[in-house]
């Protein structure tokens, strides 16, 4: 499909259903009403959950449509509605695929133990945005160290002093 014709259809909901078919990316030349349009959203995240960043900030609070932006493209949480960012089952979900999604999500998160041990076995340096209290976890940053020995640098000053910790590196 040429851009130009999808920019001039950009309303019509049939020709960005089928665009949208073709590559979900399309997302982003529909009108304002077709990114708010369920149908033409979901159509676009089963071609390609990348385009949730394309998606109307009312659907982005919506925890099914995220959800399949999330489990095709983890790191997608971040387009998701600071409600969502906040929800503990979707922002699992995306930090055990994407570790770098700790960083998008609620302050109160990167303070759940589960949370963090989920986003630190996918990518150790990323304990640097967990809470100061489970920087000073032990068994997380053991966890983190093994996974990748510079997420040492990002641990409390008391577990960088730790034995157990520098036998890692």
């Amino acid at each position: 499909m040429d851009i130009q014709d999808i920019i001039e259809h950009n309303n019509d909901k049939q020709y960005i259903l089928q665009a949208v078919k073709e590559n979900g990316k399309f997302l982003d030349l529909a009108s304002e009403a077709l990114k708010d349009d369920e149908e033409v959203v979901k159509t676009a995240l089963e071609q390609d959950s990348e385009a949730l960043e394309f998606v109307s900030e009312r659907l982005k609070d919506n925890k099914k449509i995220v959800e399949m932006g999330v489990k095709g493209a983890p790191w997608t949480i971040c387009y998701a509605s600071s409600k969502l960012r906040a929800d503990k089952d979707l922002v699992l979900e995306s930090c055990k695929n994407y570790g770098q999604a700790l960083y998008y999500v609620a302050q109160n998160l990167r303070d759940d133990e589960e949370v963090v041990k989920a986003a630190i076995t996918n990518k150790g340096s990323i304990i640097k945005y967990a809470s100061d209290r489970l920087r000073d976890n032990k068994e997380l940053a053991k966890i983190s160290v093994a996974q990748d020995k510079s997420a040492y640098h990002f641990l409390s000053w008391r577990l960088r002093q730790d034995e157990d910790i520098k036998a890692i590196l």
